[in-house]
């Protein structure tokens, strides 16, 4: 923890400490699989079946390239290999990014509540 976090961390009240505490982040896993409801749930479970069909396919391409007797059929399965691996990267990349995405606006959601306490705090006591 930062400074400013020890510093908001003296100025809440207990109640607004619980209140925080309930929506502390969630793991890992419980990010990964929350990103595959919503409204884009549709898109990513495509991104998903698409990264696992690839990154499969590109471990058989890349065991055929090993077993292959022909160089050039060695390479064709390689090139093939590569092509997939890319794409599971690239799936991997699009995933993770929206992961990040959820987990930003969830802290701008926490600091929109922290404001909006901050809010009530301050017209209770006028």
């Amino acid at each position: 923890m930062s400074k400013y976090d020890d510093l908001i961390g003296r100025a809440l009240t207990e109640e607004d400490r619980a209140l925080l505490a309930s929506h502390q982040e969630p793991g890992y896993l419980a990010q990964a699989f929350g990103i595959l409801t919503g409204p884009m749930a549709r898109v990513l479970w495509f991104v998903y079946i698409v990264n696992t069909l690839a990154f499969v396919g590109g471990a058989y391409a890349f065991w055929q390239a090993l077993n292959a007797m022909d160089v050039l059929l060695a390479l064709k399965w390689g090139l093939g290999a590569l092509v997939l691996f890319q794409v599971t990267i690239l799936c991997k990349t699009f995933l993770g990014n929206r992961m990040e995405s959820n987990r930003l606006l969830r802290e701008i959601k926490r600091v929109e509540l922290q404001v909006a306490m901050l809010r009530s705090d301050s017209s209770g006591n006028r």
